[in-house]
């Protein structure tokens, strides 16, 4: 497993890092029930496995049902071993300002302390922060004097689109910033990448396979998608084209760019990891084949975004 630098927080973090939704919660598209978190033993494996495979970073939140406890019990033992990122909410439904989100957002930051099982996060992250969301300043300041105390390592900010995404880059008090980025959604080749690099912000990036879109769970997709079922497919020919899985030439399309020090993967499945390290270790794709990635786009870039999909 190769290792990048995260930006100006000089941790080196591997190519491939996991991420733990899929421990905690039912997530992704799947209903057919095949996807169901498992249970706590099975996720412990999952997880120990991961560090074996060479997996160093891994990437998690409060919001994330149990994932924070079950990653605490399990990886106690080898906490020396692994990057742990969480994620504090904002709390923006709860009508709280001044102390009192202040006293919220420290009994946050305490509970993933406790349930992670560790004296430091290494790094804590503002949780989906989308377009056009104001971060109270209170949530910050009580991060900070974590960060100050020694509790907290990095702050970071998990974002949604381009324009918060660049703000939080040019903000200065995050080193680390967490986007979506994937051969479907190339938004952040415009200008998210390129201002990662002149800030040296470390980039985590998410949502690699859209949500299972670029598998073959695209049939799954309702006819309200069917552009986005469409892509697929081209997509899919695409990589077939190129003796290659549709996944394999989305974890390294996104990994091609130096930009990206870590591609996110959610999955509660180890052959899906595997895949995924395997596919790092072969390097970045063929100039031609990139080429013929982005060649293939949606004219309603909105539909990239699941938060506008209807129920599946």
């Amino acid at each position: 497993m190769r290792h990048r630098r995260l930006g100006r927080t000089d941790l080196m973090v591997s190519e491939i890092s996991l991420g733990t939704v899929e421990l905690g919660l039912d997530y992704g598209l799947d209903p057919t029930g095949a996807g169901a978190r498992p249970d706590e033993a099975a996720a412990a494996r999952l997880l120990h496995q991961a560090l074996d495979l060479g997996i160093n970073y891994v990437d998690t939140a409060r919001l994330y049902g149990v994932a924070e406890e079950i990653i605490g019990r399990a990886l106690h033992g080898r906490r020396d071993e692994v990057i742990l990122a969480t994620k504090v909410p904002l709390f923006a439904d709860q009508g709280l300002s001044g102390d009192a989100l202040r006293e919220r957002v420290a009994t946050a930051v305490h509970e993933s302390l406790t349930a992670l099982a560790t004296d430091v996060i290494d790094i804590m992250m503002l949780h989906s922060v989308v377009a056009g969301a104001q971060v109270p300043p209170e949530i910050v300041e009580v991060l900070e004097r974590f960060e100050q105390q020694g509790a907290i390592r990095v702050l970071g900010v998990s974002v949604y689109g381009e324009e918060q995404a660049l703000a939080a880059i040019a903000d200065g008090r995050y080193d680390c910033v967490q986007i979506a980025y994937s051969a479907l959604d190339r938004r952040p080749e415009r200008r998210v990448l390129g201002a990662a690099r002149e800030h040296d912000v470390g980039l985590v990036v998410r949502s690699v396979l859209l949500k299972g879109v670029l598998t073959h769970r695209a049939r799954l997709l309702p006819e309200a998608l069917a552009p986005l079922r469409v892509a697929a497919e081209q997509m899919a020919a695409l990589a077939a084209s190129a003796s290659l899985s549709l996944p394999e030439m989305a974890y390294r399309y996104v990994l091609g760019d130096p930009a990206v020090p870590t591609a996110l993967v959610g999955t509660n499945r180890l052959e899906e990891l595997q895949a995924a390290v395997q596919y790092a270790a072969r390097g970045p794709l063929p100039p031609d084949l990139v080429a013929h990635v982005r060649a293939i786009s949606l004219a309603d870039e909105s539909i990239l975004d699941p938060s506008t999909w209807p129920p599946l």
